[in-house]
């Protein structure tokens, strides 16, 4: 390998690797992306399945994804990319909840009082733990316990804090932090006018964000290196003025011996079920309330991939022990039992990402930093944000920040 220079090299082209690579491509510092697999994105990337591409997990966003927002517009990711709508959750057993089209908080407040399928008192009750979401927590506990405390734990906490936990952290709630949580609550449900919208993608994940991202940085002196795994990180700081690691928490050991896995970890599965051309949903989104599949996403609608329904199921359970061909078939029979298909379908394909994201528990540590001249972007890094797209991209933006500063500091800037 050649020596570099200033250039920064980047160990992975995930969305936090290609959140940091952007941010120092605008700043005019060229990079070089490394990435072992064949297209960008990591943890949330294009995949091919006989001759059909497919996300390796079907993702939601929220309004209050503001630096995911800001680095798609930087990149030029068209509007059309994503489906944006207020706040709703509809589920097929005939639960609904929206957002009204009223300034925050009154958006929010007003669709809890129309909410259909919930006791008047729960209504309220969810009003007043609104409330206290945010005047905080005196300690982290777990999200169950913190819904009990509130007498959140009865069908509004089955219909919408239960699922919205497991949605953002995927981790369930009986060890979920709870501090985690109410990040995501005020900056979602409180954070101003747009920030509790779902936002669908309306494109594969890579080009999402990695793909655009990866055109950029290239447009501005960059690189990006696919199928070129790194296991030498001592090597590669010699020959790079500075390097992020912005690889899965699972991969750190094999990049330096002396790193340590101390993490647990969350699985994400989704199955996709392709029926005859006319299947669709009512909603692009419907949740399943009561059996192993937690959220069904209508590709056809999203992507127009007809008759295509991706099934999702987050965080750990007895699914974990089944064939993929047992998975496909309950996750068949749930979606018959709700009345939202009749016949079988033509194919499945379940894809588990059994290390989705680190376990987001009570009191769990986040590193802030590796060694001199090397630093950390993951989900699993970000101090505030559960591990999701957000917090990727947030802590991809902060190392490049850092970095930038320090090569402006230092002495040998510019040799």
């Amino acid at each position: 390998m050649e020596n570099l220079g200033n250039r920064v090299a980047i160990v992975g082209a995930g969305y936090a690797g290609m959140a940091a690579a952007v941010t120092l491509a605008e700043r005019g510092i060229p990079v070089t992306v490394f990435e072992s697999g064949p297209v960008p994105g990591g943890r949330a990337r294009r995949i091919n399945s006989q001759g059909n591409d497919l996300d390796n997990g079907q993702h939601i966003l929220v309004g209050a994804y503001r630096e995911l927002f800001r680095l798609m517009r930087v990149v030029g990711v068209p509007e059309a990319a994503t489906l944006r709508i207020p706040l709703e959750l509809r589920y097929a057993d005939g639960f609904s909840f929206r957002a009204l089209r009223l300034p925050s908080p009154f958006d929010l407040l007003g669709g809890l009082l129309l909410a259909r399928g919930l006791p008047i008192s729960e209504r309220l009750g969810a009003m007043r733990f609104m409330a206290a979401v945010r005047s905080g927590l005196e300690r982290d506990m777990p999200v169950a316990e913190l819904l009990r405390r509130h007498g959140q734990d009865g069908a509004i906490g089955h219909y919408l804090w239960r699922p919205l936990c497991v949605s953002a952290l995927n981790t369930p709630v009986d060890i979920a932090s709870s501090r985690a949580f109410l990040v995501v609550l005020r900056d979602a449900l409180l954070g101003g006018n747009g920030a509790s919208d779902v936002v669908i993608p309306r494109v594969d994940l890579s080009r999402l964000f990695p793909d655009p991202a990866s055109e950029y940085v290239s447009r501005h002196g960059g690189e990006i290196r696919l199928r070129s795994p790194i296991d030498d990180l001592e090597k590669l700081k010699k020959e790079f003025s500075a390097v992020i690691v912005a690889v899965g928490p699972h991969q750190l050991k094999g990049l330096s011996p002396g790193i340590a896995d101390t993490y647990s970890y969350q699985p994400i599965y989704t199955c996709y079920l392709q029926y005859e051309a006319g299947v669709k949903l009512a909603f692009p989104m419907i949740g399943l309330a009561d059996g192993l599949v937690q959220w069904v996403f209508d590709r056809g609608a999203l992507l127009g991939e007809k008759g295509r329904l991706a099934c999702v199921i987050s965080a750990q359970g007895d699914h974990q022990q089944m064939s993929q061909d047992e998975l496909a078939e309950v996750c068949h029979r749930e979606l018959k039992q709700n009345k939202l298909v009749n016949d079988n379908p033509l194919w499945t394909r379940v894809v588990a990402e059994k290390r989705a994201t680190i376990t987001c528990g009570v009191h769990a540590k986040k590193p802030q930093m590796l060694a001199d001249g090397v630093y950390f972007a993951g989900d699993y890094v970000d101090p505030d944000y559960p591990p999701t797209l957000e917090a990727a991209v947030r802590s991809g933006a902060r190392a490049a920040s850092a970095l930038a500063r320090s090569l402006v500091e230092s002495p040998a800037h510019g040799r």
